[in-house]
């Protein structure tokens, strides 16, 4: 028996790689129904600064491809508890790249009010979205 009901997970899920399929997979792992948020274009230009390689659109489709996702979302902003408040998961999974982080910080606190656990998960070494690009321009 899995320890959770429903899990929810959120990225920008840009360039897919094994990382993203780690974090996914673990998830699943934990929980009977899991839900990712994906990021939207405008959404990654507000706090990242920069557009992603995909587009959302294209990027939603790979994650609702992905056999350990039960539910893709639109994730329009990063307030996890508004999230919550309309998905009503049980549990968020996240890169431990988060842990320690301001936003999160705060997101545990409002989930310890409302019974929501956070896992962090290991962020999956040499490799990311960023350095998949860097390979692309050499």
């Amino acid at each position: 028996m899995k320890p959770y009901k429903i899990g929810y997970t959120t990225g920008v899920f840009d360039l897919f790689h094994v990382g993203h399929l780690n974090i996914l997979k673990k998830a699943k792992e934990q929980c009977d129904y899991l839900i990712v948020g994906v990021s939207t274009d405008e959404l990654v230009q507000q706090y990242k600064n920069k557009q992603p390689v995909i587009p959302f659109v294209d990027r939603r489709e790979i994650v609702n491809g992905i056999k350990f996702v039960d539910q893709v979302v639109p994730q329009i902003n990063r307030d996890k508890l508004a999230a919550w408040e309309v998905l009503n998961f049980n549990v968020m999974f996240v890169g431990d790249d988060w842990k320690g982080d301001e936003l999160f910080m705060e997101v545990e606190k409002e989930f310890n009010q409302v019974g929501v656990d956070i896992v962090y998960f290991p962020y999956t070494k040499g490799v990311s979205s960023t350095l998949v690009k860097e390979k692309i321009e050499l």
